[in-house]
């Protein structure tokens, strides 16, 4: 077994934040996480450094990304009408087709190295949406996958008359190290998912902890779930903030 495995993962819970900054933020340690594996490649194992692992949670100001495999016919708004919806656009090196992020709604990037969980990104996604049903599971809230589409879903059996959509997902890896994330809708204002096709996925909708339960929900407590369950999900160590 290789001993330099790493499962401390530095937990970052940043506030609201531009998204562009954030997206900075993230290629930086992205980038050095590939730096230390590629100077590894050229030493003997005993010397290797251990490579890092992050989880970020945080919100964004109004903005609407699009991956890198999605149509920009799916953005229903013109310049004009992001300035008037006080919203920012940006094409994105993720998969995925387009999304929206807003205050009230948990964005979580986790930049991992898997070589030191496991090298699966099927099962990387699999375990990020169990962690988003297990918090939905607490609240009374039943939720599951839908065959061929990525996310979490409300009204997911098949054959079901209403399927929305209360979490979406969009990565990018390298090296076996991850970037982007997830978007887990708890407060959202989802007027804001009606300027887009979300995820290019026209015949279902989008939903959020707040209009299924009728109220707001306490955004700290639900962080808090979710950030426990990707932590025993991945067995990660985690390291709070100073």
């Amino acid at each position: 077994m290789n001993f330099k495995l790493n499962k401390q993962t530095q937990f970052l819970s940043l506030g609201m934040m531009d998204y562009k900054k954030a997206w900075d933020y993230q290629e930086e340690l992205f980038l050095k996480t590939i730096e230390i594996k590629t100077s590894n490649r050229k030493l003997e194992e005993v010397s290797h450094k251990i490579t890092p692992n992050y989880l970020i949670f945080l919100e964004h100001p109004h903005v609407y990304t699009l991956g890198k495999s999605g149509s920009e016919s799916n953005l229903l708004l013109d310049q004009n009408g992001l300035k008037e919806k006080e919203a920012t656009y940006y094409r994105i090196n993720r998969g995925g087709d387009i999304t929206y992020h807003g205050p009230g709604q948990i964005v979580g990037y986790p930049i991992l190295d898997l070589d030191n969980f496991f090298t699966d990104i099927h099962k990387y996604l699999r375990l990020l949406e169990e962690a988003v049903i297990l918090t939905l599971k607490d609240y009374g809230i039943d939720s599951g996958r839908i065959k061929g589409l990525t996310g979490v879903w409300l009204d997911y059996e098949e054959g079901a008359t209403n399927p929305r959509k209360i979490c979406a997902l969009g990565v990018k890896s390298s090296r076996w190290v991850t970037m982007h994330g997830f978007a887990f809708n708890v407060n959202t204002n989802l007027d804001y998912f009606k300027n887009i096709i979300p995820c290019g996925i026209e015949d279902k909708a989008v939903t959020s902890m707040e209009a299924e339960l009728g109220e707001k929900q306490d955004f700290s407590e639900v962080s808090s779930k979710l950030k426990q369950y990707i932590a025993e999900l991945f067995e990660m160590k985690l390291l709070e903030e100073i």
